[in-house]
């Protein structure tokens, strides 16, 4: 599986084609692309998809949301897969994501890890077992990211808006505000190097479930993305994402 790597210079790029060189998933990265290329990477590294070559099984893409548009144009025109792995997309981008899927096989999720893919759906079916419980969403990640709430964060809270259909979003908490029993609330936190942590509580009266996921490292990320790659290889236009994987696997 022939991989054109976006973002290849930064951290996570790293991580992905550290696995890739072991042969994971039997990727192999043929190519990046960078705005930061060197010239003097292992593998060849250009700095726009003007000069990527075409011949790639898919795109994994851990760089700006940003660059989503030209990632698409070039993903589109040659009907080659992407896995969209960058967060922090504008409504905008995100129209651009899925008229992209129109044309060109898509998988965009808002984490990568197979393990908050679980958490989700045990906290959705904890949530319809206990309907009257309050619902708090805490995530955790280190003090360099931008984005907050996580993406990761309101991809939970739309899930479990399919259970809790009245639900309405509280971001944050200050001042005078007595909680209704419809709020889900999400808080961020933004520490030291925490890689990533999703906790999803809920609590009657009378009892608290905790479900948590906590990512150790940020290889993981790398993984599920070589995971969602092979994946997606020979899939039609659609937009696909994680749970369509845990289904069909």
């Amino acid at each position: 599986m022939k991989i054109l790597l976006n973002g290849f210079c930064g951290f996570m790029g790293r991580e992905v084609y550290k696995l890739a060189k072991e042969n994971y998933e039997g990727a192999e990265v043929v190519m990046g692309v960078d705005c930061f290329a060197k010239g003097d990477e292992e593998v060849k590294c250009v700095k726009s998809f003007d000069e990527a070559i075409t011949d790639v099984d898919c795109i994994v893409d851990f760089s700006h949301h940003s660059l989503t548009e030209s990632l698409l144009n070039f993903a589109t025109k040659n009907n080659i897969p992407v896995v969209l792995a960058t967060t922090g997309h504008t409504p905008e981008e995100k129209e651009l994501i899925y008229k992209a899927g129109e044309k060109a096989p898509i998988f965009y999720t808002a984490n990568m890890s197979v393990g908050v893919a679980l958490l989700v759906e045990l906290a959705k079916k904890a949530a319809s077992a206990m309907p009257n419980a309050d619902i708090e969403i805490i995530e955790k990640h280190h003090n360099r990211k931008i984005d907050a709430p996580s993406g990761t964060a309101l991809m939970l809270y739309e899930e479990l808006k399919e259970v809790r259909t009245n639900a309405v979003a509280k971001m944050g908490r200050s001042g005078q505000c007595k909680r209704t029993p419809e709020e889900i609330g999400i808080s961020a936190i933004r520490m030291g190097n925490v890689v990533g942590e999703h906790e999803v509580i809920l609590c009657t009266a009378n009892q608290t479930i905790t479900l948590k996921h906590e990512a150790h490292n940020r290889a993981l990320f790398a993984e599920g993305a070589l995971v969602a790659a092979k994946y997606m290889v020979g899939k039609p236009a659609g937009i696909y994402n994680m749970k369509d994987m845990l289904k069909d696997n």
